[in-house]
């Protein structure tokens, strides 16, 4: 009995088991839970800034398009009659500095004018032809 009990040593085995036992179970709740719940909270932050990130550069770069850069110094308005051919009308006003300015005079002109339509144009430096920024 004394050489099986040398051989078959209860206490290093149950040590041994009870080790592995609690190491597989540490290694389970790190893999299982701790890690992925690390990982996943530095992935949500992530994914927000660059988010935020994509609207705020998207933002800017719509500003930066939207926003005219060679703003115009002056504005004109020209008549066009019923059959579409620039005309004449005594006695309107049709040399302006500002857009808004021009497009209240050209909604005024339209009212008191029915029968003609009227384009609000000017002439940018780098074109050749005046752009026409309103048509009614």
């Amino acid at each position: 009995m004394q050489y099986f009990s040398r051989i078959f040593d209860w206490k290093t085995y149950i040590f041994t088991a009870l080790a592995v036992i609690s190491f597989s179970n540490f290694m389970a709740v790190l893999f299982g839970h701790t890690i992925p719940s690390v990982v996943l909270a530095f992935f949500k932050v992530a994914s927000e800034y660059v988010i935020l990130g994509a609207v705020f550069l998207f933002a800017l770069a719509w500003i930066l398009k939207a926003k005219p850069h060679n703003r115009p110094k002056s504005y004109y308005i020209i008549p066009f009659d019923v059959f579409g051919k620039k005309s004449q009308i005594e006695g309107i006003r049709t040399d302006f500095k500002t857009h808004d300015v021009a497009w209240s005079f050209m909604k005024q002109y339209k009212t008191q004018y029915p029968l003609y339509n009227f384009a609000l144009v000017s002439d940018l430096p780098k074109s050749n032809k005046p752009t026409i920024f309103r048509y009614i």
